[in-house]
């Protein structure tokens, strides 16, 4: 049975440091979109109802955009996600102890957080 995915309530972006100031000041500046955290490395704007992180990372050479997929059962997810051949990527990125999800990428190579609904 295929399990339900929906998108998520949040989009990461992935920004190396010599970009990172002029990329906070456009959204905080030129956008003034509201800021709702600032917690180095990452800082959260809202985004419609989403939450738009802004996260300096200092290993990347350009930027990269990923987002999350909610699901109802993370287990049928994986199983149903493996059954077609999409690559999962956990060392990308470490998650909270418990947190109930995991990483994939799609075919074009975007990152994306499956998680439980509700985390």
């Amino acid at each position: 049975m295929k399990p339900t995915f929906e998108p998520g309530g949040n989009i990461a972006m992935k920004i190396p440091p010599h970009e990172f100031a002029a990329t906070l000041s456009f959204y905080r500046d030129v956008l003034g979109l509201r800021l709702i955290e600032e917690e180095k490395p990452s800082i959260v704007f809202d985004f419609a109802g989403k939450r738009l992180w802004l996260d300096e990372v200092p290993h990347l050479s350009q930027a990269e955009v990923w987002l999350e997929i909610t699901t109802d059962d993370t287990a049928a997810a994986d199983a149903y996600l493996k059954e077609r051949k999409i690559v999962r990527c956990d060392g990308v990125e470490t998650l909270p102890e418990g947190f109930d999800g995991f990483w994939i990428s799609n075919p074009a190579g975007i990152v994306h957080l499956v998680s439980r609904k509700g985390d």
